[in-house]
Formats: structure tokens, sequence, C-alpha cells
């Protein structure tokens, strides 16, 4: 077994990290982590960590959970994994069955994928398809739009319906054109009204977007309730329903990205259902497995799978489609993380834990450096800036969100910036003490890495 050094010194060998500076990276002692129960990680010298981000916003009921991990290996003595294609197995069947009965009705093919960026591709794809080949084919409709800040993964189509110039500036003679309406975010409006007064006139701008471009817009999508990438942006009460009362109007669909927004995040099991909003594509994916494989899905009606439904001399089939689609191992856990939320009453137990929250978060609504807090179910999100009146954000060079992560760090707990939104997202199953003990290091590392400007309280 190689020791702590020799991992270390491989790692920065060979191994390139997802969104991470690499020459930074370089100069950095990895955290290497070697185990993990409930909501802690352990690294490699047996120090423990809350895992604050839910290991990228997808571990759901805490780290080796019984019943997940006895899912796995009951699967395993079967059949780890075999193809779609042309094959079915009873854990992908099973799968599709309950995610039709437990999403927004209407909703009632299933197609799997294997992470989110792929169940947003394949719907782009699929409502890109539809127009061109229904019985009366409108083959203008090439547009889609999406809001300001969006950001749906990393793949071609993604990064096109995305806006986060950070990430996909440098790919843009690669990209399709998208339509894109403002953001409703009520802390940064780019509309620079105030949420009081505004009839949230955001609605109104995509109304305008649809109007001026008839039969063009294939869908809407967006991240329903919360934006993630964007900064953990929560959007007023009103606008999911608003938006899918403007796609009816204008007769095109609306996809709702619930990859990070899904499986309870917000409270309920599904962001849609906070409005009573049922989607033409569903997309899902991190917690779908609990976060234990990689494993997505893509839901739509039966009016849009009807029109792919045919023989292969028709040539309506959608041609596209992933190895590990519906993988037997991926969808055993899929299923046992489903029957963990009935068991053990994960939505009602949550009711408390968000209240906690709120109320840690509003201590830190005056201090200095914190511009705007943001919460929804047992998502959270502190802004810091550098001046609270003027909303002045730090110069990004001085990496402050990061900063405090890294004290965070040191405090025992695992957070993840987002700029400088320090983003809160710990597994479902966390207790009371525990989110009490995360939200007190989240503190005390603000305090640790600003106080030397000037008092945060």
């Amino acid at each position: 077994m190689p020791n702590l050094e020799q991992l270390r010194d491989w790692d920065r060998a060979h191994l390139w990290h997802p969104f991470t500076a690499m020459a930074d990276w370089a100069a950095t002692n990895p955290l290497v982590i070697d185990r993990a129960e409930g909501v802690y990680l352990f690294d490699t010298e047996g120090n423990r960590y809350l895992d604050g981000v839910s290991s990228l916003w997808c571990n759901v009921h805490g780290h080796r959970h019984p019943r997940l991990d006895t899912a796995i290996r009951s699967q395993l003595d079967r059949v780890a994994h075999s193809t779609l294609l042309g094959l079915t197995h009873a854990p992908a069947i099973e799968l599709a069955r309950r995610l039709v009965e437990l999403t927004p009705p209407g909703l009632t093919r299933v197609f799997f994928s294997d992470n989110g960026a792929t169940a947003v591709e394949v719907a782009l794809k699929m409502a890109f398809q539809y127009w061109r080949q229904k019985s009366d084919p409108e083959p203008g409709r090439t547009l889609f739009l999406a809001l300001g800040g969006a950001y749906h993964g990393d793949t071609l189509g993604d990064a096109s319906v995305g806006d986060l110039g950070q990430f996909h500036d440098l790919f843009k003679p690669l990209l399709f054109p998208t339509l894109r309406a403002p953001s409703p975010h009520c802390y940064r409006c780019p509309l620079q009204l105030e949420r009081h007064s505004c009839a949230m006139a955001c609605l109104g701008e995509v109304d305008r977007l649809l109007t001026e471009h008839p039969g063009k817009v294939a869908a809407v999508i967006l991240e329903p309730i919360v934006q993630g990438a964007a900064g953990m942006v929560v959007h007023p009460e009103g606008y999911l329903k608003g938006l899918r009362e403007l796609t009816r109007k204008h007769g095109t669909f609306l996809i709702a990205d619930e990859v990070a927004v899904g499986f309870g995040r917000t409270g309920s099991l599904f962001a849609c259902d906070l409005e009573g909003v049922s989607p033409d594509f569903l997309c899902l994916a991190k917690g779908l497995t609990g976060g234990y494989l990689p494993l997505s899905a893509t839901l739509t009606t039966e009016e849009i799978y009807s029109v792919f439904h045919g023989t292969a001399a028709e040539e309506k089939t959608f041609y596209h489609g992933h190895t590990f689609a519906g993988n037997p191992l991926g969808s055993a856990v899929a299923l046992a993380s489903l029957d963990v939320f009935e068991e053990e009453q994960t939505l009602a137990n949550l009711v408390p834990k968000i209240a906690r929250l709120g109320d840690r978060l509003a201590r830190l609504r005056s201090w200095h450096h914190v511009g705007d807090v943001r919460q929804k179910g047992l998502i959270g999100a502190i802004e810091i800036v550098e001046d609270r009146p003027s909303k002045t954000p730090f110069d990004w060079d001085r990496q402050v969100g990061a900063r405090i992560c890294r004290e965070a760090r040191s405090r025992g707990l695992l957070i993840r910036p987002l700029g400088d939104v320090i983003v809160i997202m710990p597994p479902l199953s966390i207790t009371l003490d525990q989110l009490d003990t995360m939200m007190d290091a989240i503190e005390a590392s603000i305090e640790a890495i600003l106080g030397a400007l000037e008092p945060t309280r």
C-alpha cells in the first residue's frame, strides 16, 4: 500500500482535478480522504471532517448508510452491469416506475444516462428533435431560452444554455446561440429593481423574449427555485409557476433541471412540487442514488415520447445513449434511497433542521461583510462582500471565499465557495447538533479571515 506522501506525489504527477487551478494545487499537500461514516469524512491521518457540501451536493442520507450499502452488495450477487441497448433488467424497470409515481404529474417516460450534464443534454436534444418530427413539424424552433447566470453542465449543449463566463466563454465558437432572460436574483437584480415593487418584472422579460421570437423557441430551461452555481440564488415565490404559465402561453416546452435541487434539498422531494409545476422535461442526477453511484434520468411526457415512437423504418428513433445508462447497481441503490425517504420520514424530519438553519443564518445578516444570506430548505448561502451598503464584492484575486473555506477545514468542516458565496448543503441526515457545529465553524472561519479587516459583527 502506498503511504500518504506517495499518494500525494502521484496525485500531483498524474491526477487532473476538475474546476481546479492545477498550479495552485501542485503547491499544496492534498487532503486524501480514506473513509466515511454518516455526515463525516476521514482523511488518511484519521482526521474527521463534517461533509458540509454532501460531497458536491449529492450525498443525501449520509455515507455508508446500511440500507444503501446492502442494496449494492445484494445487486452485486446478481449482475453489476448490463446494457439497456437491446436488453433490459429489473432494477432499471422498477426505478423508472418509482420515478413516474413520485415526480410531478404527467411525466410518464424515463430515459437514463449517467450524470447531470447528460440528463440535461438529453432534454435539449429531445426537445429539438420533437419539433422537427411531430405530425405538423415546426423546424424553426431551434432556440433555447435560459437564465442569466445559468449553469446546466459542461457538455457543449449544456454550455450553450449556460451563462458562467469563466467556465464557458472560451468555447463560444463551438456553442449554439441562446436567448438570455434576466435571473430573478433579488439581491443583485439585473433590472436594477427592488423586490417589494418590481412586480416580478423578470417574468415580463421572458414574455417579451418569447413574443419577439414566435415559433422559434424549442424550450425554456432553468433550475427551479434555486440556481446553484450562480451562487445559490433563491427565486422569488411564484416565479417558477409564472414561467410555466408563460411557456404554455407561447406553446413551448419547460425543462426543469433538478440535478442539484431534487431529492429533498428544498424541503420537498422535488423543487417543482413547491409551486405545483409539472415541467415537460425533468432532469435528475446527484441525489438520485443517494450520492453513491453515477446515474441520471430525464423524464418527459407521453405526448413528447409519442413523437419518437415508431419502427426503425419510420426513422423516429432518438439516437442517443450511454454505456452505463440505467446501470443495475446504480438503479438498485437509487431504489433503496427512495425507500429510505419513506422509512425514515426524511422530508418530515427536515422541518426542524430547516428552521434551525434559518435561525443560524439570520444571526449573520448584520455582520459587516455579509451582504446577503439565502436559504431554501436545507440549502444555504452566505454572500461575502467588501462593502455592505454598495454590495461591492471583494476583488477576485483576494480569494476571500476560498480562504474562509480553507479556514473551515482547519476547524473540521469541508465546504466549498462559489466565488465569495459560502455554500451550505449538508446531507439531509445531519442532526441539529451537527448543524450547529457546522454553523459554529462557519461563523468562526468568517471572523478569522475577515475580522482583521474590521469587526465582523
